[in-house]
């Protein structure tokens, strides 16, 4: 160990696949997040409804996704889905497991900002003749996101490390093309470095872009 010596000429003649691999991270986990959101907002508004069965499927589709492993349920979209004929490729499986995890996770999220808001603002603004769709758009969802903004965050960090999870099923998103290349060029510990270094400025971008978002829209 004490003689090893670092060859990074490989990671440097690989370095446009490790990008290109990036990007492929972060479409994944722009688009999971984007769908997950718009599928929690639904579920949190049915979490609260009267309705048994509104609120038994969201409450199903919570628990299924906050109470298993991440992996799992990737195997259960590309493996289990296949057993009945649906063969999804390995980037549709990996952002419909990601997509129904942040939505599971984004629900409780937002389900606790929902409790946040004082209920009298929404009786108040259905006294003024607003409809309970107008009451949660303009009223009571305006304050949640400002409540929740940072734990929203946290998951789309969280989304963008799981990604890293589809290397199983063979999608080469950036750990994946990391393990592909390091089996070509037995250069373990460079690649992976170098993979780690991509995925703390990934990190870190979206922390900063976040910061100065909240900044702007809510003059933190």
């Amino acid at each position: 160990m004490l003689n090893y010596r670092f060859q990074w000429r490989a990671v440097f003649k690989h370095l446009p696949d490790l990008v290109d691999a990036a990007f492929l991270t972060l479409q994944i986990t722009v688009l999971s997040v984007i769908i997950g959101l718009a599928i929690a907002v639904i579920l949190a508004v049915w979490r609260r409804s009267e309705n048994a069965w509104l609120f038994w499927l969201t409450a199903t589709w919570v628990a299924l996704a906050r109470n298993t492993p991440a992996l799992l349920q990737i195997y259960l979209f590309y493996f289990g889905l296949g057993a009945y004929g649906i063969h999804l490729s390995p980037y549709a499986a990996v952002l419909a497991a990601i997509t129904f995890n942040n939505a599971g996770y984004l629900t409780e999220i937002l389900r606790g900002g929902i409790d946040a808001v004082n209920p009298s603002q929404g009786r108040a603004a259905l006294g003024l003749g607003m409809t309970p769709l107008q009451v949660y758009a303009r009223v009571i969802f305006p304050q949640v996101f400002r409540a929740v903004f940072l734990p929203i965050t946290n998951q789309i960090i969280w989304a963008m490390l799981g990604t890293s999870l589809g290397m199983i099923i063979g999608l080469q998103e950036l750990t994946g093309m990391t393990t592909f290349l390091q089996s070509q060029t037995f250069r373990p510990f460079e690649f992976y470095l170098a993979a780690a270094l991509i995925y703390l400025v990934m990190v870190e971008t979206v922390l900063v872009c976040a910061r100065l978002y909240a900044r702007w829209a809510f003059r933190w």
